[in-house]
């Protein structure tokens, strides 16, 4: 079912080694969301960290008025922790229905972006997207749960260009038993320093058992646009399930997410 999934991957992975970053010199420190890579894709992780000294707020709002807030810390420039917790039906006429409880993410940065060689990571994250299902003991897209991924960024003048290629292990298959490992990439792009467009896709391969009313074996593609409003406040429209792999879903998500940042 995913059998062009190796060679993509293989193509992405050559991408991530072989083409070296066209970058300045050493530039001084970040200061504001213009200088931070891009540490997250719409679900996906990269392997950039926040700077030490810096945390920022989220807020997401996802179908079905649900709204996901949460916080992260640059416990170092490559250490970044971070928390969150939300609800489906904030925005709505009835009584809003609370994630099970407050999730937790992690991330350490292996190795730094060198001319010829990509950033590395490895992190912890059991927030997923969108509604929780008690019945199924899951998020409609499931967390990461442990994976690691692998980051290159080609700059040119004011725009940049990145590659993200990653692999993970969720433990959200409690009820659908689906224990695969899972494969994702996707690339984020900086235009005129203030417009990004991001681009991801999971293959969702720990989504597809036939039990589940979720992942029908399409995998997920999901895609957004981020304005870069200010120094501190990021907005971003977001559309996921491109590829509408979801049974129960008619067509794909639209959502918002707003990104403040702040130094001390």
């Amino acid at each position: 079912m995913h059998y062009w999934l190796k060679p993509v991957s293989y193509i992405a992975g050559l991408f991530l080694l072989i083409i070296p970053a066209v970058s300045a010199q050493q530039e001084p420190p970040a200061r504001s969301l213009f200088d931070i890579p891009a540490r997250n894709l719409i679900n996906c992780p990269t392997a950039n960290t926040l700077p030490r000294g810096c945390f920022d707020v989220i807020l997401r709002v996802y179908p079905n008025g649900g709204i996901l807030s949460g916080t992260d810390i640059g416990l170092s420039n490559r250490f970044t922790v971070g928390l969150s917790y939300g609800a489906e039906g904030i925005i709505a006429e009835h009584n809003p229905t609370w994630n099970p409880r407050i999730e937790f993410n992690v991330k350490l940065k292996l190795i730094e972006e060198q001319p010829y060689f990509p950033a590395m990571a490895l992190g912890f994250c059991s927030q997923g997207q969108g509604s929780y299902s008690k019945e199924w003991k899951r998020y409609t897209y499931k967390s990461k749960g442990f994976y690691g991924v692998i980051s290159r960024t080609l700059y040119f003048y004011r725009s940049s260009f990145g590659g993200h290629l990653g692999l993970n292990y969720s433990f959200e298959n409690e009820v659908d038993n689906d224990k695969s490992p899972d494969l994702f990439f996707g690339f984020d792009s900086q235009i005129n320093y203030n417009v990004a467009f991001n681009m991801e896709y999971d293959a969702a391969l720990n989504d597809d058992a036939s039990s589940s009313p979720f992942g029908r074996g399409r995998g997920y593609l999901n895609m957004s646009i981020r304005w870069l409003f200010s120094e501190n406040l990021e907005l971003e429209a977001i559309f996921d399930n491109l590829l509408n792999n979801r049974r129960d879903a008619k067509t794909f998500g639209r959502g918002l997410r707003f990104t403040y940042i702040e130094f001390f």
